[in-house]
């Protein structure tokens, strides 16, 4: 998770404000293009300035959860909500779009959003407060009172917007955002109903027909995580080959003396080895790699960007285990990307969309988990591979990537209806349950109600973040590894069995790192279809890399599937959740 500007924040303690002075008074003169250079360079000085100390603040709040950080986060936030304010009124007097110095067009494009910050001042501080107590709740793991309503008001405020849906997906930069994904939800829904239907057949092998059958939706609980976004905990006895052992380097990092430091050092020197950058000392100095004791935090894995250009940091509750190792390095990514833009203006200093920013570190995770990887860095013996292992270890990251890529759908498509009033308060939690089962294939353990919000069990509902990103991720960063895996001659697209794409390892390779490199010093000064295409030769997001990457689990789930005779979908007659004034019996 990376922080960026929607979740900012500032604290009353600052001894500096940061005035906006606009290089000329307002007026009816029309603005200069080189009028609007300086302007913009203005701009971006105030701007970089006050999201230091905004980060900074944001940083104490959820490192440290204390009454008086959250006060002085919502009440330093109005002032930079004032802020924004007066500079929106003065960029939006520039005629930008007159304009023909395409790069002066972009930033003053992505200056006039001003998002949040136009809500009246009292709704912005109803909005800051009632996430910031829904933040606290989530990170002390502790329970309203039954029936406060406060976690569901957090989103009504949202209509007061005009579009907030339209304004969540505003930086990818195409009308129809929506399509697209729903177009990517369907070339990836033959491989997901394949592996729906192997685990299925699975579980009822093991709990019986009392619990599961073979022609309904999975029971969430089964699935050994909390939203049934990932089902890498049931690969133990789901797995298609048992007898191979598994691919979990847990145990030789344990016996190696790992700690979390030495976890993310050898992230580290994974990027390094393609060329690209080292941690700044100052990264190893502030960032909190452990637990810290006597104090609540939010654990949720997050990446920091301070905005001075060496302030970096990664705030993770890291524990000495495979699971976490990669998240490191998906973290890590996050750092590197702003290692590459930071000398880029504050305007460009983010990704080319938010679903690049998640993807670096996980397509460099897609080397680091690969077999002949862990041998290299003496996590794994060596042993040769067989079909048999190729398979395991495909169906293993399956239950993560792909099994994850509906609720990565649904979470913001939930969201969505409810900004554009589809999904009214008393069908909050049913709509939800509608989602999961038309798209997971899953329903609840027990009957639901509106009374329950189940959505809130999910820190980005909690912290209003949007969610889209993670499904893009997950499509683009096969994408690009795909590409750097040609570049590093580890893969032909001509030829895919010859070299397959599963066992590419990247590591070393200096001409795939400096192609993403290349990528990722772009940020967001050009539209993310450029930025993908100066890395992939291609301008779309597309399916096929994964769908390349798991073709031979795709091939060997519909031979065996279709020998067990298992049924593709799922039906049901049992009614999942109730509203408040009906009954919960079935």
């Amino acid at each position: 998770m990376m922080i960026k500007l929607y979740c900012l924040y500032a604290i009353l303690w600052l001894s500096v404000t940061i005035v906006w002075r606009p290089v000329l008074s307002a007026g009816t003169k029309k603005y200069s293009e080189i009028e609007a250079s300086k302007y913009l360079d203005n701009a971006n000085y105030a701007l970089t300035e006050w999201t230091n100390r905004v980060i900074h603040a944001n940083w104490n709040w959820l490192t440290n959860l204390t009454n008086e950080n959250a006060e002085k986060k919502i009440a330093i936030n109005l002032e930079f909500s004032k802020f924004l304010k007066s500079m929106w009124v003065e960029t939006v007097k520039y005629p930008w779009s007159t304009y023909k110095d395409p790069d002066i067009k972009r930033q003053f494009k992505l200056m006039s959003v001003l998002g949040t910050d136009a809500l009246p001042e009292d709704k912005l501080k109803k909005l800051d407060e009632i996430v910031s107590a829904m933040e606290s709740l989530y990170g002390r793991a502790t329970i309203p009172e039954y029936g406060d309503n406060n976690l569901n008001r957090t989103l009504s405020l949202e209509p007061d917007y005009t579009d907030n849906a339209e304004f969540w997906i505003r930086g990818y930069d195409v009308d129809d955002f929506r399509p697209r994904m729903e177009h990517l939800w369907n070339q990836i829904k033959p491989l997901y109903l394949q592996i729906h239907a192997y685990v299925r057949r699975k579980l009822w092998e093991l709990y019986g027909s009392s619990v599961i059958t073979r022609r309904g939706p999975i029971p969430a609980h089964l699935l050994g995580d909390m939203w049934a976004q990932s089902w890498e905990r049931l690969d133990d006895f789901t797995r298609p080959y048992p007898t191979i052992d598994d691919v979990n380097p847990t145990s030789a990092m344990i016996n190696q003396n790992y700690t979390p430091k030495k976890m993310f050092k050898v992230a580290e020197e994974f990027f390094t080895s393609l060329n690209l950058s080292a941690m700044p000392q100052t990264f190893w100095e502030k960032s909190i790699l452990e637990k810290p004791n006597g104090r609540d935090l939010v654990c949720h894995a997050s990446a920091w960007d301070f905005y001075d250009s060496n302030d970096f940091r990664i705030k993770q509750c890291t524990s000495v285990n495979f699971m976490d190792f990669i998240t490191a390095h998906h973290e890590m990514g996050h750092i590197q990307y702003f290692l590459q833009y930071k000398d880029l203006p504050f305007i460009y200093r983010d990704g080319a969309n938010e679903g690049f920013h998640e993807a670096i570190g996980d397509t460099i995770a897609l080397s680091v988990s690969t077999p002949k990887h862990l041998h290299k860095i003496g996590l794994l013996p060596k042993t040769s591979r067989t079909y048999e292992a190729d398979i395991n270890y495909l169906y293993k990251i399956g239950l993560d990537k792909v099994v994850f890529l509906p609720f990565g759908y649904l979470m913001d498509l939930w969201r969505w209806n409810v900004f554009k009033g589809l999904t009214t308060e008393d069908q909050y939690n049913c709509d939800w349950w509608k989602l999961k089962y038309s798209y997971q294939g899953i329903e609840p353990p027990v009957t639901r109600t509106e009374n329950d919000f189940d959505p809130g069990s999910k820190y980005h509902i909690v912290g209003n973040v949007p969610y889209i990103r993670y499904f893009v991720s997950y499509i683009v960063q096969f994408q690009f590894h795909q590409a750097l895996c040609e570049k590093a001659d580890q893969f032909d697209p001509k030829n895919p069995t010859s070299k397959p794409l599963h066992e590419c390892d990247i590591y070393q390779s200096k001409n795939a790192g400096n192609a993403f490199k290349d990528m990722l010093k772009l940020g967001s000064s050009k539209p993310w279809f450029d930025a993908m295409e100066l890395l992939t030769g291609q301008r779309e997001m597309d399916a096929r890399p994964l769908l390349n990457y798991f073709n031979p689990l795709y091939e060997w789930l519909k031979n065996e599937n279709k020998r067990t005779g298992e049924h593709l979908g799922w039906e049901t007659n049992k009614k999942i959740c109730f509203k408040k004034d009906e009954t919960s019996q079935p």
